[in-house]
């Protein structure tokens, strides 16, 4: 149960919070001013490399190259890199003006920024310059709702839809080259890579994440019991420290991070099989480390499931997978929840569980998918679920009240001046320390299922949100209805428990 009230350390005075308003107003300005740089060196590398082909037009290949080399090199002393990296941002350059013309309008107008073209142009590369059109104009309405790292998801789903070719055909093309490699490195140390079904590294780094946690969550254990008995000598006495080195130093003073315990339980699993050293076994018997399993949340449509569909399903948090592999997947679970979706703006209304465990904490994941704090995507099976306004306020454990938040960022809104305000939906709406709004929605489920309203009938599109990174702009405005939360004792009580 965490505090009603957050700590104003850090940001306790009036002055403090004019000051960081102050400085978030600049901060505005100058990124104005940044993305009107970023949009005229475009146009300026463009510009060399149309000045390349009029130069060298109707000559050979060679002289072609050689004339846009001459150029990249007049250009690098200006920007301060290498010709062949100029000449790389120069083709860059050419393909967004050349190929995405709705997305550099996009930007230039200030509804996307740099983060989302790049994105753009990244998972658009497959699509077919004939289907182009229609990916853009449905890329920058997701990129509008969302930050850059958010909607490289979105905007893959996207890409799968449009695309002339289904998703199950491709995979099955490149998942031949699945294959393992070892490249070495410096000082003794070399990168083994494994190229994997999605689906599969998933699985794999989940489950080496869930054993390091068991591991480095038994250290306090390990700290309270003292040195084990079957470790001490004939005499009675402890091990000395040679000896404890000798015996294996894991279990004494264990300051690895997750990611050298991840790393170490990458290598025992594969040479023996199991952890050798398992901090949760007691005496003879076997710790708890080989029990865990990989867990992985996919969301996978009715008519996919079916075999009437070979549309990708979602890897929450990662990217599309095939309709095999779901199918599969699906096969193979011991419990799994049918979707019930709004039909205009897909977001998830009902979950049924049909062997329930847990049915709130299962809803909320598929609504959630990920963090809801701006801008996050922990992925929600890796979050904490959180009470909008307290219980201690008279907050309802109710999915109406609760959402998913990282580690992170349920600190951020328990010890600071961020506020949070959950409306129909679950849609939230968080006011920094400053007064500034980011209206959060609740993502829709990437892959849905909706029967078209027949002529006339469709109902209006909801209200498009004010895109994610352009808060609103008055010092210190709440969001609608933000008044109407406070309770009879005159507090805000959306501070969480």
């Amino acid at each position: 149960m965490h505090s009603n009230h957050a700590s104003d350390s850090g940001m306790g005075s009036d002055a403090d919070v004019a000051a960081l308003a102050a400085l978030v107003a600049d901060a505005e300005a100058a990124a104005d001013v940044v993305r009107a740089g970023q949009v005229r060196e475009v146009r300026v590398l463009v510009a060399a490399g149309v000045l390349a082909e009029q130069q060298s037009a109707g000559a050979s290949e060679r002289v072609k190259a050689r004339e846009m080399a001459l150029i990249a090199a007049e250009l690098a002393g200006v920007f301060v890199a290498t010709d062949r990296t100029l000449q790389r941002r120069i083709d860059e350059a050419r393909d967004l003006v050349d190929n995405y013309p709705l997305t550099m309008a996009a930007w230039e107008a200030g509804r996307i920024v740099r983060g989302h073209v790049r994105v753009i142009q990244d998972v658009g590369c497959v699509i077919p310059a004939g289907d182009r059109a229609e990916f853009e104009r449905l890329a920058i309405e997701k990129c509008e709702r969302d930050a850059p790292n958010r909607v490289r998801d979105a905007l893959q789903m996207v890409a799968e839809r449009v695309h002339p070719r289904s998703f199950t055909e491709r995979h099955e093309e490149v998942a031949a080259g699945r294959c393992v490699s070892v490249k070495p490195g410096p000082d003794g140390m070399s990168d083994l890579i494994a190229t994997l079904p999605t689906v599969i590294a998933d699985g794999i780094v989940d489950r080496l994440t869930r054993q390091a946690r068991e591991i480095i969550n038994a250290r306090p254990a390990r700290d309270a019991a003292g040195v084990p008995d079957e470790r001490a000598d004939a005499n009675g006495r402890a091990p000395d420290a040679e000896t404890t080195l000798d015996v294996g130093s894991s279990f004494i003073d264990d300051g690895r991070s997750i990611d050298q315990v991840r790393a170490d339980v990458f290598s025992d699993l594969l040479l023996a099989g199991t952890p050798t050293l398992d901090p949760t076994a007691t005496g003879d018997g076997n710790g708890t480390l080989g029990a865990i399993r990989a867990h992985v949340q996919v969301a996978v449509s009715a008519l996919t499931l079916m075999g009437q569909d070979e549309g990708p399903a979602d890897l929450a948090g990662r990217s599309p997978i095939d309709a095999a592999t779901a199918r599969e997947l699906a096969g193979n679970a011991t419990s799994w929840d049918r979707l019930l979706t709004h039909p205009v703006t897909g977001t998830v209304l009902e979950c049924d569980a049909y062997r329930p465990t847990a049915a709130m904490i299962r809803l909320l994941r598929a609504r959630d998918r990920h963090c809801r704090f701006p801008g996050c995507r922990q992925p929600a099976i890796r979050c904490e679920l959180d009470h909008t306004i307290a219980a201690s306020d008279g907050g309802k454990t109710h999915v109406c009240n609760l959402a998913d938040l990282c580690k992170r960022h349920h600190d951020v809104k328990h010890h600071t001046r961020w506020h949070v305000v959950q409306l129909a939906g679950g849609t939230l709406v968080w006011t920094s320390p400053t007064g500034r709004v980011y209206r959060e929605d609740a993502p829709p489920p990437l892959v849905t299922f909706t029967i078209p309203e027949p002529h006339g009938t469709a109902e209006p599109p909801p209200d498009v949100p004010p895109p994610f990174w352009r808060a609103s702009p008055p010092f210190r405005r709440a969001a609608p209805g933000y008044e109407r939360t406070r309770n009879a004792a005159g507090k805000r009580p959306f501070r969480g428990d």
